[in-house]
């Protein structure tokens, strides 16, 4: 995902190396196109639908529910989250920090006795060790979080959709966008309308 994904400046505000990648499709007025999005009615029809996508092989598509749907993860094919290797790598290195901050401090750099202990005791480093590792574990789990999700991001094309407001209130979409590998506005259209999705629309990135 790119810095302009997040934030809408032009693209020769941004360095080259943080631009978005050449857009491959275009709308028919020839601005920049983001995708095809489809509507549905029901929760049922676009968890199957979700299925048929995923199975057609996109990686670069989301599904959007005005509520939270269970098993949905299956239905579109997600990987088991990384997010926990992430935490507990984290989590022990910010624990081995605070332990090897303590030592240094205590043992080597200004030797002091603490709780009759000799100087490098491990028994009084304990309580903060633990504090640092579980902090470091927070704080990588939430920015870690934020960061697999594309967020936070202050703008995003479906936005200028009217009929994608609806997704907070009573319908159902499946977004697919037009940098994924295997992307065709004709093929996808047609994917999607067999999946009986109400309306299917052409969304411009820009």
């Amino acid at each position: 995902m790119a810095f302009a994904d997040y934030f809408p400046l032009p693209q020769k505000w941004i360095p080259r190396g943080l631009r978005s990648k050449p857009c491959r499709h275009f709308m028919p007025d020839g601005s920049p196109m983001y995708g095809v999005v489809a509507e549905y009615d029901t929760a049922a029809s676009v968890y199957h639908a979700a299925e048929k996508v995923r199975d057609a092989g996109f990686k670069a598509w989301d599904m959007h529910s005005p509520f939270p749907m269970h098993g949905v993860e299956d239905a579109m094919g997600f990987e088991r989250t990384k997010l926990p290797l992430m935490v507990g790598v984290v989590a022990l290195s910010g624990a081995a920090a605070g332990y090897l901050m303590q030592w240094w401090i205590t043992a080597v750099d200004f030797p002091v006795t603490v709780q009759g202990k000799p100087p490098g005791a491990w028994e009084p480093f304990i309580p903060i060790t633990f504090e640092v590792g579980v902090l470091s574990s927070a704080f990588a789990a939430l920015f870690g979080m934020l960061a697999m999700n594309g967020l936070p991001r202050f703008h995003h094309p479906l936005f200028k959709s009217e009929r994608f407001l609806a997704s907070s209130d009573d319908k159902f979409f499946i977004a697919i966008e037009a940098h994924d590998e295997k992307f065709n506005p004709e093929g996808v259209r047609r994917l999607l309308e067999s999946t009986g999705a109400s309306r299917v629309d052409l969304v411009g990135a820009e």
